[in-house]
């Protein structure tokens, strides 16, 4: 491989890390532009503790996509997950589906909590 190449190809792969990065960052949100919360994660998982308000769409379930129709696809919504991993899938996913509103990756649940304000709350 060439050395252009070399620094080609490791420029690349910077700012994929970095852009993955940002997609769920830790700062304050301003909750108030966003139309619901959706917890993307399994219902055993929701059931251990979610944000208060959020609403249950699994993105592992074969039905996500047809869950989401329910959603104004042009709404702002904020997505979390236990790592920040699903989410990032799941706002993929909405985008693939029309999805044109904010979409706003929360990352896993304590820090979706900590930059939302939202608490935690176990049913």
């Amino acid at each position: 491989m060439t050395k252009f190449l070399k620094i080609v190809v490791a420029s690349l792969v910077a700012v994929f890390a970095v852009s993955g990065l940002t997609g769920c960052s830790s700062e304050p949100v301003d909750m108030s532009s966003y139309t619901a919360v959706i917890d993307v994660r399994t219902p055993e998982e929701y059931a251990t503790g979610h944000l208060d308000g959020a609403i249950l769409i699994n993105v592992q379930d074969s039905s996500f996509a047809s869950n989401l129709a329910t959603l104004d696809p042009a709404a702002n919504y904020f997505v979390y997950c236990r790592s920040g991993n699903r989410s990032g899938q799941a706002i993929e996913k909405m985008k693939s589906l029309g999805f044109t509103g904010e979409l706003r990756n929360g990352g896993g649940v304590s820090t979706a909590s900590a930059t939302s304000g939202l608490p935690i709350v176990v049913p």
